[in-house]
């Protein structure tokens, strides 16, 4: 087949299968243990068999099928069975909550729905009320629904057998039915991470995904014979131009974990040469390193804290393209030796060969930690909207500040106010059922991204700010971005998230979450008894420890934008609160009004502030949480007559 023809994800597989039939692994899935394995002609068949018995189920070109559960064979399975009969696959995110995942099987209109376990089918059935349109379910873990007689319900081996059996009696109709789909079919309904609003259903054509998978390899070139480990949710952008579009491109092999809990184990075993995580994984794994260094024996910790400042002295020559002198070049070879190769074989990345993060910016200091290991972990740009990547920094001009420059055939711009401007062949073909916001997205024949930033003179690369309606200017004129202050707090082992606050105010302040487990570690090394979260994070020791890391970042920035005080939240904010998108972006607007009373109080200079939230948990409980935040000033607070005197100044 030629490449003219090859314009859809289903064709692409015909000719992998074609090609490699079962002389090479496709897929491989850890199991009881076992590496279950699939060759690119079990792939195939299984697509087909699903496929036909979804048609014998009534399935029509052009319908929509649904998928949530865990990170599973069956779930690319059913998306490639679904695309190959002309229709649409529309990820969920498994953690939603049952009325999150009613919104986005109603407004995709999908008409069959296909999920992992009896999680996942409770969540559907205590919502059934709510998506009329869905003909069937379709569950693939057996475990605990063997009572389950509702007729609605199928499980996903017995479709396979319904399709094997609608094939023998269609000879040729699985091959006719691939070969009418065409590059400008929608593949699939990307739902977006919803800051804003409800989640907006990204149209994403074949020809998007694919001109992603192509034309990254022109640049990050990958061979059959590499390896990928899926563990983020297949219904994020990421995950699907990895695991679909790129390895239907390349032909690497995909392997999925066992469960979400050995993904770390697994990650170890499969020392995969390709990874593309959002900054959240890569701040986990940093943390999870300190932690172990803090444990560490004193040999061990000597030798970090010898050999770390060579790695990072040597990233930061390399970023700068300047030549590395001998002696650092020596010392880094002894560090690789004795700590580096341990760290990296420890976290999963010894054969990491390219490294990607995406979807939120990544602070310099995490960045530069995986350099001094020698992680090749680049920036990337892009949206959903673009198939998740635009722009991309290149092995020989990484920038930690900068995400670098398009990708071959893409264009950018940046309009007068400001806002990141995108054209390619990835970009999508609008909003589902939402033709005011599609054009909005596509006025003028580019992509709009909504986000500010600006070309760097010198190398020319793009320079991130934030969000356009995220950046804030004090009541004295400065301009500053929360995001780029959040990063940097983040960066603390101590510090899971964090939110600033400051637009038209005279000073900025900050709500913080401590990470438990590092923060509950530091205590009990210290003997401070604590019971729970809410707990810890009002002990007097804490707060001092926060207040130092805030103190740190204080020093590398500009006067004006330094956090003059903070509270430490009382509880983790949450995607079930509303809090966090699902891949766990702030929902900064929701959030600022969530906890005005909080703000206030930072703002009124209060030694404490009362509290009482409204927490619901995963099975619909709620309860009512009553505490008072402990405020620290770690900074003087600035007159507002004279920070308004003293006029504007530049932009962080």
């Amino acid at each position: 087949m030629s490449a003219e023809r090859l314009d859809t994800l289903p064709k692409r597989l015909q000719a992998m299968a074609g090609k490699y039939g079962h002389s090479r692994i496709a897929l491989r899935e850890k199991e009881y243990g076992i590496w279950q394995q699939f060759t690119w002609q079990d792939y195939l068949d299984r697509v087909r068999d699903f496929c036909l018995g979804l048609v014998s189920l009534g399935f029509q070109r052009g319908e929509k099928v649904a998928i949530v559960g865990d990170n599973r064979p069956e779930w690319v399975i059913a998306e490639l069975a679904a695309q190959s009969a002309g229709g649409t696959s529309v990820g969920i995110y498994q953690d939603s909550l049952a009325k999150e995942m009613a919104y986005v099987i109603d407004h995709a209109d999908a008409t069959f729905l296909v999920v992992e376990d009896q999680e996942q089918v409770d969540k559907i059935l205590e919502v059934r009320d709510q998506i009329p349109k869905v003909r069937r379910l379709i569950y693939y873990d057996p475990k605990g629904l063997r009572t389950y007689t509702d007729p609605w319900l199928l499980y996903f081996p017995d479709v396979l057998a319904m399709g094997r059996e609608y094939g023998r009696q269609h000879p040729g109709l699985f091959e006719e039915m691939v070969a009418a789909g065409d590059g400008e079919d929608t593949a699939i309904l990307c739902y977006t991470s919803g800051t804003t609003g409800a989640p907006k259903g990204a149209m994403l054509s074949h020809r998007n995904l694919l001109a992603m998978g192509d034309t990254i390899q022109t640049v990050d070139p990958l061979t059959p014979d590499d390896d990928f480990l899926s563990f983020l949710p297949l219904a994020w952008i990421g995950e699907q131009m990895t695991a679909l579009a790129m390895h239907l491109s390349i032909g690497f092999t995909v392997n999925f974990p066992e469960e979400p809990d050995t993904v770390q184990e697994n990650l170890r075993e499969i020392g995969p040469h390709v990874m593309f995580s959002p900054p959240r994984i890569w701040e986990d794994m940093v943390t999870r390193v300190q932690v172990k260094i803090q444990d560490a024996g004193w040999l061990k910790r000597k030798l970090w804290e010898l050999f770390q400042p060579v790695g990072l002295r040597v990233a930061d020559l390399r970023f700068a393209r300047k030549p590395v002198p001998f002696r650092d070049r020596l010392l880094y070879a002894l560090g690789e030796l004795l700590v580096f190769s341990a760290i990296k074989d420890h976290l999963g990345l010894s054969r990491l060969r390219r490294a990607y993060t995406g979807g939120a910016a990544l602070g310099p200091d995490v960045f530069r930690f995986y350099h001094a290991l020698g992680v090749n972990l680049k920036q990337i740009y892009g949206q959903t909207e673009i198939v998740g990547i635009a722009v991309l920094h290149r092995d020989d001009a990484i920038r930690f500040h900068t995400v670098g420059t398009p990708l071959p055939g893409g264009e950018m711009a940046i309009s007068p106010e400001g806002e990141i401007l995108l054209k390619s062949g990835a970009v999508f073909q609008g909003y589902y059922k939402m033709p005011e916001e599609s054009a909005r997205a596509l006025a003028g024949g580019w992509l709009h991204t909504g986000d500010a930033g600006y070309l760097e003179e010198e190398s020319g690369q793009l320079v991130v700010i934030d969000r356009l309606k995220d950046v804030m200017r004090l009541s004295s004129g400065e301009i500053f971005s929360p995001n780029f202050l959040e990063n940097k707090l983040k960066f603390s082992p101590y510090i899971k998230e964090a939110v600033t606050v400051g637009d038209g105010r005279t000073h900025v302040v900050a709500m913080i979450n401590i990470d438990l487990q590092s923060v509950g570690h530091w205590a009990e090394s210290r003997a401070i008894p604590y019971t729970t979260y809410q707990d810890l994070s009002q002990k007097e020791p804490v707060l001092d420890l926060i207040a130092g890391e805030i103190h740190r970042v204080n020093a590398d920035l500009p006067e004006a934008a330094r956090i003059r005080s903070f509270v430490i939240l009382h509880k983790e904010l949450d995607a079930d609160d509303e809090e966090l998108t699902r891949t766990r972006k702030l929902r900064r607007a929701f959030v600022y009004a969530k906890y005005d009373p909080v703000i206030q109080g930072l703002y009124d200079r209060a030694k404490e502030i009362p509290v009482q939230s409204r927490v619901r948990y995963r099975d619909g409980r709620e309860a009512v949480i009553e505490t008072v935040l402990q405020v620290r000033e770690i900074l003087p607070i600035p007159d507002e007559a004279g920070q308004r005197a003293a006029g504007g100044g530049g932009a962080v």
